[in-house]
């Protein structure tokens, strides 16, 4: 490996692997060289070849040397899982409220006057304990629901960021729709489908779920395995959709606040504030499609043909206004959500580059 960092001289040849041309740039050597110094002004110049390889693992490379550095899929499924881990535990009594909220359709007629009184309700009749009813599904689904997140955003984005690590708005919107899409397939909508269960379930006289692994016995008894993929199509569409807005967002930010210089430092203080303003970006977004996906999941799902026919039969019994239902618990727990996902996951990284070598 020592071979590779070694001087060498810049001549007035043909620009081939061991000799630079004079005038040569790194980024037009066939060798991807990614630093240069000049020794003593003279001509001879010291820099960092990258053996050949094809453009994508060009820019890895360099970026890793050069630029903000690259992060490992592994790491990035490790690090996202942790700081979804994390999350979840401190903002699902937000949740479930938000969750009740959009279940309390307006023929019930409505058991809750709001915000307030959905949380006294419930730990009037449930303790406090009541808020945190179906945390369990989430904290099993939440750890790798992250990890494929990030883990998915990594592998597209990766090949597509320059020779400093810069990853463009047009790609992160790509990125973060392709992650929100395995999500949503491989952990999302049977974690989702078991959480809106269990929490209707507490709605209802005689509760049946006496836990998760109970639940989901007792789900896939009666309506098989894709009784766990109810709202599929709406999930789809909400993730998709929700991540693509994240991440766009977010790098949008992060590219205005590094500016000429993709190597600068971001205080936890400044990747809270910008994944906040990302949450808050998705949810005005798309909380109809979140409205939408609770309804197909909820224990009455029965009652609509498909995703359009719920979307439709919203507008006409309840108007558009309940597309926005639970927006203000929402909008709380998902910024505060985005906010914290986003500084651990930068934190854990960041630890893990110290500990664990994959350059």
């Amino acid at each position: 490996m020592s071979s590779l960092y070694k001087p060498f001289s810049v001549s007035d040849g043909p620009c081939k692997d061991a000799i630079l041309r004079r005038g040569c740039t790194p980024l037009q050597h066939p060798a991807a060289l990614t630093r240069i110094a000049s020794a003593g002004g003279g001509s001879t110049c010291t820099f960092t070849p990258i053996p050949n390889m094809y453009p994508g693992q060009r820019n890895l490379a360099a970026a890793a040397i050069g630029g903000r550095k690259i992060t490992h899929p592994w790491k990035a499924i490790l690090a996202g899982g942790i700081a979804g881990g994390i999350e979840i535990c401190i903002t699902f009594p937000t949740e479930y409220v938000k969750t009740q909220l959009q279940l309390d359709e307006r023929a019930n007629p409505p058991r809750y006057r709001g915000i307030g009184d959905c949380v006294k309700l419930t730990v009037q009749d449930h303790g406090l304990r009541g808020l945190y009813r179906g945390l369990s599904s989430l904290v099993y689904g939440s750890i790798p629901k992250s990890g494929v997140r990030f883990g998915t955003f990594e592998v597209l984005s990766n090949p597509m960021r320059d020779a400093t690590g810069r990853l463009d708005n047009k790609g992160s919107l790509l990125c973060g729709l392709g992650a929100g899409i395995a999500e949503a397939v491989l952990i999302v909508c049977p974690m989702e489908t078991v959480k809106v269960k269990f929490i209707h379930d507490q709605c209802s006289l005689r509760p049946r779920y006496r836990g998760f692994f109970h639940g989901v016995r007792e789900i896939i008894r009666d309506q098989g395995v894709r009784g766990t993929y109810q709202g599929l199509t709406a999930t789809l569409l909400k993730q998709g959709s929700n991540q693509a807005i994240r991440f766009y967002v977010m790098n949008l930010l992060r590219n205005w606040y590094k500016g000429d210089d993709p190597s600068r430092d971001m205080h936890p203080l400044v990747t809270a504030m910008f994944g906040a303003t990302a949450g808050a970006a998705s949810v005005f977004g798309n909380t109809p499609l979140d409205v939408v996906k609770t309804r197909m999941q909820g224990l009455e799902a029965h009652r609509y043909k498909s995703t359009l026919d719920c979307a439709f039969q919203i507008l006409k019994n309840e108007g558009p206004q309940a597309f926005y239902k639970g927006t203000v618990p929402r909008l709380g727990r998902v910024c505060l959500d985005v906010a914290i996902v986003f500084v651990l996951y930068e934190e854990v990284v960041k630890l893990l580059n110290n500990v664990w070598r994959t350059d």
